[in-house]
Formats: structure tokens, C-alpha cells, sequence
């Protein structure tokens, strides 16, 4: 019998209080700054009463060799939290005796009739969650909530899972109340901490030093971006408008996430046009000095330009209305349709 830090062996069934709870699940090899700063997060913009960190015996995905002892990695995860609250850290899944995540949630709602759970994971999980077992379920168990995290969030969209469920995304406040399935973005200050990073220090520590999860620390490059022209979101615009891009939408993102301060989508009528588009704004900004990444090229049905402070995305017609990107950033923004 596992005992956990909800207070009550695993087997003891019947709970009825009314609360909103976080799962965020993971391996913990090792819980770090990150994992707590993702539980924060989601307890504040979900409006959620408590987050658990379900910490799994062992990950089916993952391999053994490597990994930390079950019991280490749940003393992590407690100390992690420490006194707050509104954060528990448990072994529960080991007790039910669950392997895959899908079995585990359906478990707890069992268990826990009355809580509304939601499930918690990284932008990272969302490009591989089509390998879960019965992912497509999971969506249809609890409502999904998706936290920012470098370097995936730019092109999450692009997942099998977002392709899927993007009619069901809904903005983070009303994520609780919506009938399933349903799924949002938590555009937050993203943290660098990264577990496989942490364990490459602690394998280079010696053995009378005991291991720790530190907390990675960004690199000077990132604390002293390149100046970006003060215009450059201007220069954006003309150069699509110049190309006849349709609808031009400039999405204000400062303040609201990490990501960029602007993104811009536009619309090309045809594969020609947007790489003509992309073309030519990727020189334009060349000319005055910013730096700049272009992906999607290849078949140019959605071309991403990232200058670091902006973002562009270049699509053509039904492409931009399948992604329905609009939706994430602008409560109330009318998706262009257009005739075939």
C-alpha cells in the first residue's frame, strides 16, 4: 500500500469534496524549478484549488536505464513543493497499479467523484502524446491544459494531437467550464529548467555531493537580444501588403507571453504566392539588420518566419482556416473563409 501526499492510502475511495485539480504528471528524473513554476502557473490562470504531481513509477516511453529510483524521485517531487497549499506530490499511480496515463485519470475520477480534474503537460508532450496509449481518450476523459515551453511552442499547432482537437481549443478561463473535450495554451513566462540538462550535471558532480535539481540559467545570448528596428513591425506589413497578402492580422503579445512581442498571420492565395511573400520579407528584413528563421518553405502551405521579436505565419487560405490560429491569441477573432 503506497502512501501519498494527498494523506490517505490509495485505496481509500469515496472523497467528496468539490475542487478544481491540476494533474500534472511526469517521471520527475529529476522534479525541478520548472515543474513548480508550471504548477503555479496553472493554479492562478485556471483559477484551479489544488495541482498534484503524479509521479510515475516508470514512464512506458522512457528507458529504465537512466532513471532514478521510484522513492527518490518521490521525495523529490514533496520537497519540490514544500509547504504550499494548493500542491501535492503523490505515488498514487503505483498503487492503482496503472500503467498508462489514460487508465490513471479515468482511476481518479473514479476515485474522486466529485473533483474536476484537468491534465497538465508541456508544449513538448503535445508533438508526442499521439504515441500514449489512447491519447485520443484522454481528451475525452479531462479537459487539457498546455504549458509553454522552449523550444516547441512556435509550431505546437503543427502536432497530430492540436491538428485533431483544434475546433475544441478555448481560451485558459474558461477551460473548466466547457463541455469535453475541450484544451487551451498557457502562454506564460516560460522556464528553462530541463531535466535531461539537470542530469548532465549531476553526473559530472562528484559522489560525496548529493544530487539536486538546479534550476538552468539562461544563456547571456538570451538576456541581450539583438536591438530590433523600432519599425520592424511596419516594414512587416508593408512588405505583405505590397505582395497582396489578404486579411493581415497583428496580434499584440507583449506582455502576455515570452514568445515575441508581435505575431502577424496573413493570408496567400496560393502555395506561389505565400513563398513569394516569404521571400520577400525574409530580404526586407535582411536589409535593415534583423536576423531571421524560416521554416515550411518546402511546400509553402504555412511558412513560419521568426525574427526573434516577431513572428509571421504564411498561409495559404484553407490551411489558415483548418489551424484556426486566431483562436488562441484573439478571443472574439472572425476566421477569414474563403471559396474554393
Amino acid at each position: 500500500m503506497v502512501k501519498s501526499d494527498l494523506g490517505e492510502s490509495v485505496t481509500a475511495w469515496g472523497d467528496r469534496r468539490h475542487r478544481r485539480v491540476g494533474l500534472l504528471g511526469g517521471s520527475f528524473n529529476p522534479a525541478h524549478d520548472g515543474h513548480l513554476h508550471a504548477a503555479l502557473a496553472a493554479l492562478t490562470r485556471l483559477r484551479l484549488d489544488e495541482v498534484w504531481f503524479l509521479v510515475s513509477p516508470q514512464n512506458p516511453l522512457k528507458r529504465v536505464e537512466g532513471m532514478a529510483p521510484f522513492s527518490d524521485r518521490l521525495s523529490a517531487a514533496q520537497t519540490l513543493k514544500g509547504r504550499h497549499p494548493s500542491l501535492f506530490a503523490t505515488g498514487i499511480e503505483a498503487g492503482l497499479g496503472t500503467r498508462f496515463t489514460v487508465d490513471t485519470v479515468a482511476l481518479l475520477k473514479k476515485r474522486f467523484p466529485c473533483t474536476r480534474f484537468v491534465w497538465l503537460m508541456g508544449a513538448d508532450n503535445l508533438f508526442q502524446i499521439s504515441l500514449w496509449n489512447r491519447w485520443v481518450r484522454l481528451f475525452h476523459l479531462v479537459p487539457v491544459a498546455i504549458i509553454d515551453r522552449p523550444p516547441y511552442s512556435r509550431a505546437v499547432l503543427a502536432s497530430k494531437a492540436a491538428k485533431r482537437f483544434t475546433s475544441y481549443y478555448c481560451p485558459p478561463r474558461a477551460l473548466m467550464d466547457r463541455e469535453l473535450p475541450a484544451w487551451t495554451f498557457l502562454h506564460i513566462r516560460r522556464h528553462p529548467a530541463s531535466a535531461s540538462e539537470i542530469r548532465a550535471l549531476t553526473q559530472t558532480r562528484s559522489p560525496q555531493e548529493p544530487p539536486i535539481a538546479r534550476k538552468s540559467q539562461p544563456s547571456p545570448q538570451s538576456e541581450t537580444p539583438a536591438p530590433v528596428p523600432p519599425n520592424t513591425v511596419d516594414i512587416v506589413t508593408a512588405s505583405l501588403e505590397d505582395d497582396k497578402g489578404e486579411d493581415i492580422l497583428v496580434i499584440d503579445l507583449r506582455g502576455r507571453t515570452s514568445l515575441a512581442d508581435h505575431m502577424v498571420i496573413v493570408t496567400g492565395r496560393s502555395a506561389r504566392q505565400v513563398g513569394a511573400m516569404a521571400g520577400h520579407l525574409v530580404e526586407k528584413l535582411k536589409a535593415v539588420g534583423v536576423r531571421t528563421k524560416a521554416e515550411g518553405l518546402s511546400t509553402c502551405d504555412w511558412v513560419l518566419i521568426d525574427s526573434g521579436d516577431i513572428i509571421v505565419h504564411l498561409f495559404r487560405p484553407e490551411v489558415r482556416a483548418f489551424y484556426n490560429l486566431e483562436k488562441m491569441w484573439v478571443e472574439d477573432a472572425t476566421i477569414p473563409t474563403y471559396e474554393a
